[in-house]
């Protein structure tokens, strides 16, 4: 496993996030931030981040694990908008802050006087990041939820049996896509500000704004592409792929593998190592476009030859051979394949297992510095009073 990195060797050291994200975009990037360096307060309500109750499964201290996954390096405070002195801490940080994240409904955090032309008014040099369901248009009443934005953006329509319902992805996936999004649009902000001090111009506010509904539209790239190409859109095919075959899951002697064959030469080095060298010159199978057209027939064959050997033995077989195939592993199975290989990809925080981050530059490491933390366990810090005269918190 990794160790833990301490000193200031990091990309964002300096860097102050006032994070008033909850659940899950917003928290996910600003940990993104708060592991290579950046200086993190999420400022919560009293009741706190909702994820902390969302609850089991727990760790090893009895909290949330959903909470524990995108909140660690960070500090917490609490800051009731509905009170003065709550207000005053939350405008303190905004104001002190490099960066401001949000994901309130649009026009929220405007009545609060934390919108984005009161912080820049403030502090012209902030990066002011609001992620929305639907943007702040005619999208703005509409709450923004990863299965919502899964059914209405299309994700759902291409997801799942063909002859059964429509499904989600496992994960809030178009969540996690407007994380990455929001982290890309922050830094693309940080960039564009220290470029222009470097040139010796003023220092100006930078808003980013991401949306879960574009996210997605985005994310659907092939299935996106073929739609506005041809006006027609994409019928689910279940663990098949609308333009490759075979790529799909098979049936094997015992449990099931996939196998992902992108040209005709992988394709005939399966066949040959199936024991059915004869099946590349089938007229059906001949070329990936007969193998689209004949893949309920070709995967009929297949899954006869697979019978033959576990899974296991197969995927040994065709990966060293160049074929690309592999197990349908368990989440477990899955944190144990990625060890087996090297990837390190998990990492000891305070005594509490967590994923690792999965970007790497060469001498400049992710930190794992700061459990996620208890609600308000950073007030009454001295940098919390909102004194004009105050550095803001220690960076």
């Amino acid at each position: 496993m990794l160790q833990e990195t301490a000193g200031r060797n990091r990309p964002l050291a300096g860097v102050r996030v006032a994070d008033f994200s909850r659940v899950l975009a917003g928290p996910y990037a600003t940990m993104m931030l708060a592991d290579f360096g950046a200086d993190v307060i999420k400022i919560e309500s009293p009741q706190g981040d909702d994820t902390r109750q969302w609850l089991p499964p727990v760790d090893a201290q009895g909290e949330s694990t959903y909470f524990g996954a995108v909140n660690r390096n960070k500090r917490s405070v609490v800051c009731d908008l509905a009170t003065p002195a709550g207000l005053a801490t939350a405008r303190h940080l905004a104001e002190t802050a490099d960066v401001v994240v949000e994901n309130f409904r649009p026009g929220v955090l405007d009545r609060f006087g934390l919108g984005f032309d009161a912080v820049a008014t403030a502090n012209p040099g902030v990066v002011y990041c609001s992620i929305t369901g639907f943007g702040g248009g005619a999208g703005a009443r509409l709450p923004g939820y990863d299965l919502l934005v899964q059914a209405v953006g299309g994700l759902m329509s291409v997801t799942g049996d063909p002859d059964g319902d429509p499904s989600k992805v496992g994960v809030a996936l178009v969540d996690v896509l407007a994380g990455l999004n929001a982290l890309s649009g922050i830094l693309l902000a940080l960039r564009a500000r220290d470029a222009s001090r470097s040139a010796g111009g003023a220092a100006s506010g930078e808003r980013v704004e991401v949306d879960l509904m574009g996210t997605l539209l985005s994310a659907l790239t092939n299935q996106a592409a073929g739609t506005l190409a041809t006006g027609r859109s994409p019928a689910r095919l279940g663990n098949a792929h609308p333009s490759i075959a075979p790529y799909e899951l098979f049936a094997g002697q015992d449990r099931p593998l996939v196998i992902a064959v992108g040209n005709d030469r992988q394709f005939r080095t399966l066949v040959r190592l199936l024991g059915a060298p004869e099946v590349a010159a089938d007229p059906r199978f001949e070329g990936n476009t007969a193998r689209v057209q004949h893949r309920a027939e070709l995967k009929t064959l297949l899954e006869r030859l697979l019978s033959a050997r576990p899974a296991a033995e197969w995927v040994a077989t065709l990966t060293d051979a160049g074929v690309p195939a592999g197990l349908v592993n368990t989440v477990d199975e899955a944190f144990a394949f990625a060890t087996a290989l090297g990837l390190a990809p998990v990492v000891e925080v305070s005594g509490s297992r967590q994923v690792a981050n999965p970007i790497h530059l060469a001498g400049r490491p992710p930190g794992y510095l700061l459990p996620p933390p208890r609600l308000g366990e950073h007030d009454g810090a001295d940098w919390l009073r909102p004194d004009p005269a105050s550095p803001g918190p220690p960076r």
